[in-house]
């Protein structure tokens, strides 16, 4: 694979402002998003508290056949990609669709319209032969995952390689990691990378409150989402979206773009062991780590800065920090690492894409984004969380890695544009 390959665009709808500016502006100041649910009534439910965007499909540019034909979680997307494509000022009319693909991930795809229509046709759960003429003529597009990245794909005129990436909360990661791979092999020039969910929903909530995953803490919500702190109790379920424009760094140059950083590397690996445990020795994240810097062709002391999983249940940061120990060696401890979890929650397959967009910005920007309500120390997470605070840091080697349900483990490398190696 001797392609590279550039980021030239982002887009973000996340809690707490949507596009990349307000985004940053809230990770850079240390804000948290987190609040009651309000899309539903949660009375009843273990965790009441969310990370929701305010987002307003028309106030985006949506019309309103689009907003009733696409769920939620595609409206995100369509947006984020929007954002994306005008960032990196990617004149569709002169670009190949033949050599355009589009990779976009999520984890619980259309459920909240397909909780909400069987809402409607079952008469709120009444019955067991549900009328179908309450569904909505969409109803289908909810029901198959691949909606998703062909949505994305219509919009924008993409004939080469499109597909939908499902690995759970490592779906955003991979996405953008498959397009890259999809780049350096030659198999196309430009690339719309990233992942929606909007899991905010009863169903959702529900099957996170009966593994006891999600944090109780619904009196203070600004500072239930806790990760690496001794007193967390759980995550907390979040939404939103992000895109990026991936090219072929020839492709980008050719035509004038501003070029981010690079994707130097990625990889992933499963564990094999347990549908949602984790080990505590890291040993399979480890592995992920160490793929993707083998591609990057960097060593562990090359990364100036982690950006976290970070999802503030005990097992999940304990597995991270080992493995980025086991993976950097004694480098782990000189070099911060944090989770942006703590502000915007945790958007289960949609979270891995806005972790890499706010790396870009991170690069961009160079400031290390904190890790809010960290304030209490666990002996067993004992590396640099940046506490609070958002740091001035110079950075050209990125590291922002992902875990997710059924074991998948994720790495990607991101170089900014004058940190490569000759």
């Amino acid at each position: 694979m001797n392609r590279r390959v550039a980021v030239t665009g982002v887009g973000v709808v996340a809690p707490g402002g949507i596009g990349i500016s307000q985004f940053w502006d809230l990770l850079s100041n240390g804000r948290t998003a987190t609040r009651r649910i309000s899309l539903f009534d949660p009375v009843g439910l273990r965790s009441q508290i969310a990370a929701e965007c305010d987002f307003d499909p028309a106030a985006h540019g949506l019309d309103h056949e689009t907003t009733e034909r696409c769920d939620r979680y595609i409206q995100f997307a369509l947006v984020a990609a929007t954002e994306a494509v005008r960032d990196a000022g990617l004149d569709l009319q002169r670009t190949d669709p033949w050599r355009m693909g589009a990779s976009l991930g999520s984890a619980v795809g259309g459920t909240t319209r397909l909780e909400h229509d069987y809402v409607l046709v079952s008469a709120n759960g009444a019955r067991w032969d549900v009328d179908h003429q309450r569904a909505e003529p969409s109803l289908h597009r909810a029901f198959t995952p691949s909606t998703l990245a062909s949505a994305v794909a219509e919009e924008f005129g993409v004939h080469g390689p499109v597909q939908t990436v499902s690995t759970g909360c490592t779906s955003g990661l991979d996405a953008v990691g498959y397009a890259y791979h999809a780049i350096a092999e030659g198999r196309a020039d430009v690339c719309l990378a990233g992942a929606s969910d909007s899991p905010i929903s009863p169903i959702t909530m529900a099957c996170f409150d009966a593994i006891k995953a999600t944090s109780p803490n619904n009196d203070d919500a600004a500072h239930a989402s806790r990760p690496f702190d001794a007193r967390r109790d759980g995550f907390v379920m979040g939404e939103g979206a992000a895109v990026l424009v991936l090219e072929e760094l020839g492709h980008a140059r050719a035509r004038g773009a501003e070029v981010y950083c690079e994707i130097a590397g990625y990889a992933t690996f499963g564990n094999a062991y347990h549908m949602t445990g984790l080990t505590k020795e890291g040993l399979e994240m480890s592995q992920a780590i160490d793929g993707a810097l083998g591609q990057a062709r960097l060593n562990g002391t090359d990364i100036d800065y982690v950006n976290a999983h970070g999802s503030g249940t005990k097992q999940n940061d304990r597995h991270e920090t080992a493995a980025v120990k086991r993976s950097l060696g004694d480098h782990a401890y000189a070099i911060p690492m944090s989770s942006i979890k703590s502000m915007v929650g945790h958007s289960l397959g949609a979270i891995g894409s806005i972790e890499v967009a706010a790396c870009v910005l991170a690069l961009s920007h160079q400031v290390v984004p904190p890790t809010a309500n960290y304030e209490t120390p666990d002996p067993e997470c004992d590396l640099d969380y940046v506490p609070r605070v958002a740091r001035e840091r110079k950075l050209r080697h990125v590291l922002s890695v992902g875990s997710g349900f059924g074991g998948f483990q994720s790495a990607v490398v991101l170089r900014g544009p004058e940190g490569r190696r000759q």
